[in-house]
């Protein structure tokens, strides 16, 4: 049985929040960084959906933010069931980016990486109306995220089928 891809030895650690685009950066000093990719039609992005800057972030469950009553954030956590199984976003990693992400620490070069982000599935959508991360659950999709053609890959750029998801208790 061959090695699963998201096991290989050359593993480097990677500064969560990608590389923004230069329109987000006007008249700002700081590059805070992009959680969520969704335009993958942008300039930006394209260079980084190549198979080489592709790459898989393990998750057991996730997170969306919402408001309680008092109006406070408050996660609501997700997962593919109680069990809590392991499953993958779809990642982009951008290694060597030079930017200044924090004013104190100054200019930085750091590997990178973000997640491809959709349209929620229903459940995430009572949460977090606008997006959710891609999320993989099965070794074919995993391997054509790592290794497809980008318009192939692009095609898993879609939410989980809906009543995929639990909310988990707080």
């Amino acid at each position: 049985m061959g090695r699963a891809p998201w096991r290989q030895s050359n593993t480097r650690r990677a500064s969560f929040g990608s590389s923004s685009p230069q329109f987000a950066l006007k008249g700002k000093k700081v590059d805070k960084g992009v959680t969520n990719v969704r335009n993958t039609k942008s300039r930006h992005w394209r260079r980084w959906l190549r198979p080489q800057h592709r790459c898989l972030v393990p998750l057991t469950a996730f997170s969306e933010p919402s408001r309680n009553a008092e109006g406070r954030y408050e996660p609501v956590w997700f997962a593919l069931d109680e069990t809590r199984p392991i499953a993958f976003f779809a990642g982009i990693f951008v290694p060597g980016w030079t930017s200044v992400r924090k004013m104190k620490e100054g200019e930085v070069t750091a590997d990178l990486y973000g997640f491809l982000a959709t349209e929620p599935n229903a459940e995430v959508a009572n949460v977090h109306p606008t997006a959710m991360p891609v999320t993989l659950t099965t070794t074919v999709e995993r391997e054509a995220w790592l290794a497809a053609s980008r318009g192939d890959a692009q095609r898993l750029q879609r939410p989980l089928a809906d009543s995929s998801l639990i909310s988990l208790p707080s």
